[in-house]
Parts: structure tokens; C-alpha cells; sequence
């Protein structure tokens, strides 16, 4: 979904505030308790909005294939591959594809990607979720790909969004966590995992348990699968909660870490190899013009947060690794304050944390995309170092370790000095980096949104040049690392906020 529920209002003036990079202590959050039920106010809007924002994007969808702008390639997507890449390719041509979700078996030659499928024949028999969320899974670490199925068809589910998913490390069990549009009106959290590759799924389980109202469910797990964290923001005005499952996710306890005025958005997590749980999250505060009122818009600051626990998910703290301004506006239409708050957070086999976030240095200005490293399991981090183009506009920071100080990175970046068209929109594409010394390097930047222009309707050549897509296409994407040790990246692409697009990936050779 939207990661915010917001309309947007005209900006603020609000105060230019420097990026905050400098090493930051934790703040105690309240220990673990029992969950308590909340409001259903989601902040504003709720379900209501998001049915306009899917109506909005079918009618888009509609208009696009009507023009015959929209549904078939036209050439090959790409003729000039970035060097070390096998070429961005899309999930699917004819599908209106929006926010996937990757994950890679690290002992397997096993990927699997979900989106977000839009304006599609039903894929069951009656009660259907629209969009529902679609499964595509290599076998061959990405040289070949199987159907693209239904990831599962939930009786009573309205619709389906935000998918995540991982690989249990030691196992190879794949769970998946999607948000469930309930036709009572209300957002459910749901669990699957398969044992045979995707095939097959398990019935659902909801982590939220009697939480009424859950968005941008976010997870992470123990090696052994065991031990299963799943991080929403909640009922009462975006409130964190957490879900924690000792017993591979049969059995769930809600915890709500946090009750404050802020609104919460987690977007990665990992799992350190002593136990530590972290997940990078990021928090707004809004003001409305109305109680219920769904014209809300940010103020203040953004905060990006590691969240914290050190015990099983017991008890919880928060590192506030960031403070920066609001960045800049999205001006394709029906998107509103879309490209800020993004975090990202990765580990290797050392334990060293590197977190990825954005921010301008003034308000309104262009982001930028930005690292910074943690030497003590999260309790302090360091100076940050800013991976993309001065003077553009960054956003969505996706991290990614294996190894010993083995990272990778992509960002999504505009071009030509953050050059708007006459609607105000940007040439945007993603650009890819790694480090070999635990984040405090960087390779020199390389393009992997290497489409050719005129492979899908939404990308083009900018007056330099340079070749780019009209607008981001989803919330977030994702990067991980194959058996063989090969980077991918997942993202979405789109001719606006509400479309039409797709999710491309590509792959290292």
C-alpha cells in the first residue's frame, strides 16, 4: 500500500534542519506487555482510501490498455547491459505489477520474487482478493522462471498487499508475510511458509492476533527458523507493534513497543548471529485538518529508528540513528509525500549492522541516500557517508551482507540535476554499490536499471541522454544475494503513482 494514508495538502514551512549523522544513544522504550486493543483510526483515511487509491489504479490500468499504451513489449528491454549484469528484465509485460518483495536461498539456486498484482481475472472462484499477491520462483538462480501463480487465495480476503518473504537460512523453508484487506473493513497480517519451494503454502496465521488494524508488516528469523519477528505499524496512530513467534510461527505473542504521537513504518530487518533482532524503521509526525479527516500531511522531522531487541523479543529498544527534514515532494500524480522515510538494514558473519536511510540537508530539498555503520549490535552508530549523487534526488536505500564486510547496495537516484519535466516529474533509475570492508567504502556507482528507452511505456530518454522511467512504482523494493554469491535486485517501475507498471529485476552475472 501507499506508505502513507495521507492526501497530501500544500507544503509546510517548516524549519531546515542539517542531516543528523552524528553517534546516537538508545532511548528506552517500555518492556514487552500483553497487546491492547487501540482505536481503528489508522490515523486518517484507513480503508475507505485505500479502496480509492486501487480504484484509481484499475481506471489507469484501464485507460492505459485502452490506448494500447500499455500490456505488450515492443522490443527487447534491454540492449546494453550494465557490465557484470545480465540485463534489467520485467516480471511480466502484460501485468500491472506494483511493489515486489525477493528472496534467495543462500545453499540453493532458489529465488523467488512477489508483486503486487493488479487488474487480473480472478484467481479463484469467487470471494477474490484484488490485487492479489503473486509468486514467481527460479530453480536455476535466475536463468529460468516458473509460472506466476496466486501466492494464496484467502476466503473472505477483499484484497492483498506488502508482501515480504525470506529463506530460512538452515532450512530452506520459505515464509512469506502479506497485509490482508478484510471485507469487514479491517488490515490483517498474514503467515504462510512452504517446505517444497513455493508449490504448495500452509493456511495463514495471523501474527496480529486480535490487533485490529496492521499495516507495512516487515519480518526477520533465526537461522533455524525458529525464532520469527514481524514488525507493523498498528490501530492507535501508527503505533509500533511487533509480533514474535519461538516456534516457527505456529504460535504468536503482540507486543506494542511503542505509544507515542509519531507514525510508524518499519521496511527491513535482520537477525545478528549472537540473537540481536533489529529492524529498521522510519516516523512522521502529522498534522490533520480535522479529527478523522484524511487531509493530513507530515511535519517536523523524519526519524529513522533501529529497533531493538536483545532478548528473544522480550523487551525492546530504540536507537534513533537519524533526524533529517522532509524531502522533496512527489509530483506524479496521486502519490503526495512518497519518496521520504526509507530505511534499509543488513548483517554479515561479523555482526556489524550497516543501516541505509535518506534525507535532505534542507527541507523540501533533494534526498540523499546514505550509510552508516554500528560497531556494538546497534547501541551507538557512526557518521554517516552518503552513497548517492549530490544535488538528486535519492530514495529507497536497499542493504543487503554476507560474508566478512561483504555489502551491497542499490538506490534509486533522478538525473540531470534532479531535472523536473513540465509536470513536474523526474527521470528516475536505480544505481548499484558494494563494499568489501564493512561498509566504510564504496565501488564507484553503476547503473542496473539498464532498460533500453521505449521497452515499456514509462521509460525514456531525458534531454541528456540518459534514458530513465517516469515514476517509482511501489513503496519499496529488494536486493539479496544468490547461492552463488550473485547480487539481484527487485524494484518497480511506472508511468505514475497509480500506474500503470511493473517490477523489473536484474541479476549479476
Amino acid at each position: 500500500m501507499h506508505r502513507r494514508w495521507f492526501a497530501p495538502l500544500l507544503p509546510l514551512a517548516l524549519v531546515a534542519l542539517a542531516c543528523s549523522s552524528r553517534t546516537t544513544a538508545p532511548q528506552p522504550l517500555h518492556a514487552a506487555a500483553p497487546h491492547e486493543e487501540g482505536r481503528a483510526d489508522s490515523g486518517a483515511g484507513g480503508g475507505s482510501e485505500e479502496d480509492a487509491t486501487t480504484a484509481a489504479r484499475l481506471d489507469a490500468l484501464a485507460q492505459a490498455r485502452a490506448a494500447d499504451t500499455f500490456g505488450r513489449r515492443r522490443q527487447a528491454a534491454t540492449n546494453d547491459a550494465a557490465t557484470g549484469w545480465a540485463g534489467e528484465q520485467v516480471v511480466n509485460p502484460n501485468v500491472d505489477d506494483w511493489e515486489p518483495a525477493v528472496a534467495t536461498d543462500p545453499h540453493d539456486p532458489y529465488i523467488y520474487i512477489l508483486t503486487t498484482r493488479y487488474g487480473q481475472p480472478a484467481p479463484c472462484r469467487s470471494h477474490c482478493p484484488s490485487p492479489y499477491i503473486a509468486l514467481t520462483v527460479s530453480s536455476d538462480n535466475g536463468a529460468s522462471w516458473g509460472a506466476q501463480v496466486p501466492i494464496w487465495g484467502v476466503k473472505g480476503s477483499k484484497a492483498q498487499y506488502d508482501p515480504t518473504i525470506t529463506v530460512v537460512p538452515d532450512t530452506g523453508v520459505v515464509y512469506a508475510f502479506f497485509l490482508n484487506a478484510d471485507r469487514h473493513g479491517g488490515f490483517s497480517t498474514l503467515f504462510i511458509k512452504s517446505i517444497d519451494h513455493g508449490q504448495t503454502w500452509t493456511d495463514p496465521v495471523r501474527p496480529n492476533g486480535q490487533v485490529s488494524w496492521t499495516d507495512k508488516p516487515e519480518l526477520t528469523t533465526s537461522p533455524s527458523g525458529q525464532d520469527v519477528y514481524v514488525s507493523w505499524n498498528g490501530p492507535t496512530g501508527g503505533d509500533l507493534w511487533v509480533g514474535v513467534s519461538h516456534d516457527s510461527g505456529a504460535t504468536w505473542k503482540q507486543i506494542r513497543v511503542v505509544n507515542s504521537r509519531r507514525y510508524f513504518y518499519a521496511y527491513d530487518g535482520i537477525v545478528l548471529p549472537d540473537g540481536t533482532v533489529i529492524f529498521s524503521e522510519s516516523s512522521f509526525r502529522y498534522t490533520c485538518a480535522g479529527s478523522g479527516s484524511s487531509n493530513c500531511v507530515s511535519s517536523g522531522q523524519v526519524w529513522h529508528h533501529a529497533v531493538i531487541s536483545r532478548d528473544n523479543g522480550d523487551t525492546w529498544e530504540n536507537v534513533i540513528v537519524a533526524k533529517v527534514p522532509i524531502g522533496e515532494d512527489c509530483f506524479s500524480f496521486g502519490c503526495g509525500e512518497f519518496y521520504t522515510g526509507q530505511t534499509s538494514v543488513a548483517t554479515d558473519a561479523n555482526g556489524r549492522p550497516v543501516f541505509a536511510y535518506e534525507g535532505p540537508l534542507t527541507d523540501g530539498g533533494p534526498q540523499t541516500s546514505y550509510v552508516t555503520i554500528s560497531t556494538n549490535e546497534g547501541r551507538t552508530w557512526g557518521d554517516a557517508t552518503a552513497v548517492s549523487v549530490n544535488g538528486e534526488d535519492s530514495t529507497q536505500p536497499r542493504v543487503v551482507g554476507t560474508g566478512r564486510g561483504d555489502y551491497r547496495l542499490w538506490y534509486m537516484q533522478t538525473s540531470d540535476g534532479d531535472l523536473q519535466k513540465p509536470d513536474g516529474t523526474h527521470y528516475w533509475n536505480v544505481w548499484y554499490r558494494s563494499s568489501t570492508d564493512g561498509g566504510l567504502t564504496w565501488s564507484a556507482p553503476l547503473k542496473i536499471s539498464d532498460a533500453s528507452a521505449g521497452a515499456a511505456p514509462y521509460i525514456h530518454t531525458d534531454p541528456s541522454g540518459n534514458t530513465g522511467f517516469d515514476e517509482i512504482y511501489g513503496d519499496y523494493g529488494e536486493i539479496g544475494i544468490t547461492s552463488t554469491g550473485k547480487t539481484i535486485g527487485v524494484w518497480g517501475e511506472g508511468i505514475s503513482y497509480f500506474g500503470p507498471g511493473g517490477c523489473w529485476f536484474n541479476i549479476q552475472t
